[in-house]
């Protein structure tokens, strides 16, 4: 294979009932976690900092705060100092902006003119029950890193060039600390995000196990170094 062709990090989702994992995995908070959390990345959708402290005590490689997060700026930077930055990241759910036009009245007395409330796209931190925050995802995830947080996971569902653009600009800022997984589409075809929206860290659906990661990234990898040679 050509060396230029990127290299492909895949993680997987996990089930509680899955474990003890021989593997690094995601896992979404519950009632029934394993009792060996080795290798396991929690994602906490509303958790705050005692439930970040427990699972860390139960030996968890990682937590990713969300919603708590979001609604105590402090909390990820507290954190990181009592446990170690590379035991604490994001969760960051999001979805693309929603756009409304309105009448501008008053700029211009000659003129009326229609104007967007959101001149340029960008994808909107969501809270744990679905709900838009109106904070923007890019730069809520940046702050988090800045605290202290060793990765931020973003997931988002992406649907046309805007969102591989936006995908694309992410990567590129914030590389090797950025992973992204699709949250209602768990379907997803992989490629486009990959091509296009640069993505090199994913984090596929739980019916992935590690052969199927493997095919997956031996799929994935030639697609890429074919689309480069025919774009140069």
């Amino acid at each position: 294979m050509n060396d230029s062709a990127p290299e492909i990090t895949l993680c997987r989702w996990a089930g509680s009932e899955d474990g003890p994992f021989a593997e690094p995995v995601f896992l979404f908070d519950c009632t029934t976690l394993p009792d060996d959390l080795a290798q396991v990345s929690v994602v906490l959708r509303s958790g705050g900092r005692e439930r970040v402290r427990e699972l860390l005590a139960r030996g968890a490689q990682r937590v990713l705060v969300g919603e708590a997060a979001l609604l105590d700026g402090s909390l990820i930077e507290a954190l990181a100092g009592e446990f170690g930055p590379g035991k604490v990241g994001v969760w960051v759910p999001a979805q693309r902006v929603e756009v409304s036009w309105s009448l501008d009245l008053y700029s211009n007395a000659d003129f009326k003119c229609i104007t967007p409330s959101q001149v340029k796209p960008a994808w909107e931190v969501l809270t744990s029950d679905g709900a838009r925050s109106g904070t923007d995802a890019g730069w809520w995830l940046g702050q988090m890193l800045d605290r202290g947080a060793e990765l931020a996971l973003l997931g988002v569902d992406i649907a046309d060039d805007t969102d591989l653009n936006l995908c694309a600009e992410l990567v590129e800022q914030y590389e090797s600390r950025l992973w992204l997984t699709p949250v209602a589409d768990p379907a997803a075809n992989l490629l486009p995000w990959v091509i296009y929206g640069q993505a090199r860290q994913i984090v596929v659906p739980d019916t992935c196990d590690e052969a199927a990661m493997l095919a997956l990234r031996q799929a994935l990898e030639p697609a890429i170094e074919t689309a480069m040679e025919e774009a140069a």
